[in-house]
């Protein structure tokens, strides 16, 4: 008994699933057209976040690719065999040789151009600037459950005073960075491991305690962006959030200045258990006859 539907109503099928899908592609705004064009990444605003952009969009179209391919061979199969008239069931036994080498070798090809790309891009966005090379050193302290910036001797001010801004769950603080300028961010954590994550960097960190990471960048684009703490560390992990503020350099001089007129000179880095790593040196300690601290 055959289920093929008339040339007719086939044609007013497909019309009516494209019309439906240019309507609701019409109905979009064009802050939605414009994600849907970056396959919803964020604008990159820093120099190393185009390295990412275009790795998530290789990754996109490799997948594409093979729904494409999978979806031929499902629709070459339902197209090619469904006028079949008999009941007969195809031998389930048989191998198609050329097919096994297709499914086998496609997808380890695939796993090692995406790890050659993912390890190539990797290495470019750590490939960092030394704190010595770089215009401006800063130091996160991520702590529970707020952050805590820490800006070291900076040029900007007097190249000898350090200054920070800290905040609470009530009140987020704000990075303040300098446009076109090159910065080195050490992660520091006096207590559990939260992540450094600012979504319009399309990079994220962990912050470990007792262990010094860092990275560096340039902004290339001025304008305000949200962080957060992307690992979860506690009660209030979904509060732990801040700003990212990257403006030009008189901006940032300005800001610097407010903070040391505000009396938030020296460095606030959440104490001696920032440079600690929490049980294993404390066991050490006791090796050595000495009390933990």
């Amino acid at each position: 008994m055959s289920l093929e539907l008339p040339p007719r109503l086939r044609r007013i099928g497909l019309w009516t699933a494209l019309s439906a899908t240019l309507l609701l592609m019409s109905a979009c705004s064009n802050a939605d057209q414009e994600q849907i064009k970056r396959l919803a990444m964020p604008v990159p605003v820093t120099d190393r976040a185009p390295a990412i952009y275009d790795l998530w969009h290789g990754a996109w179209l490799a997948a594409i690719l093979v729904g494409i391919l999978v979806w031929g061979l499902i629709g070459y199969a339902c197209f090619a065999f469904y006028r079949k008239k008999h009941d007969e069931i195809p031998v389930q036994t048989r191998y198609n040789l050329p097919l096994e080498i297709l499914y086998t070798v496609a997808p380890i090809v695939m796993v090692l151009v995406f790890f050659y790309y993912t390890v190539t891009t990797q290495n470019d966005v750590l490939d960092e600037v030394s704190a010595d090379e770089a215009d401006h050193q800063i130091t996160v302290v991520g702590q529970q459950w707020s952050w805590t910036f820490n800006y070291i001797e900076d040029e900007a001010l007097d190249g000898t005073t350090s200054v920070y801004e800290g905040g609470t769950t009530a009140d987020r603080p704000t990075l303040v960075l300098p446009v076109d300028e090159t910065i080195f961010v050490e992660l520091r954590s006096p207590d559990v491991i939260h992540s450094f994550w600012v979504p319009s960097f399309l990079f994220k960190m962990d912050v470990v305690p007792g262990r010094h990471n860092s990275f560096s960048f340039t902004p290339t684009r001025e304008g305000r962006f949200v962080g957060r703490c992307a690992e979860l560390c506690g009660a209030y992990h979904s509060r732990m959030l801040f700003d990212v503020e990257v403006v030009t350099a008189d901006e940032y001089a300005a800001h610097l200045q407010d903070l040391a007129d505000r009396g938030n000179t020296g460095t606030a880095l959440g104490g001696a258990s920032a440079d600690t790593k929490v049980g294993i040196d404390d066991e050490e300690a006791s090796v050595q006859g000495e009390e933990p601290e």
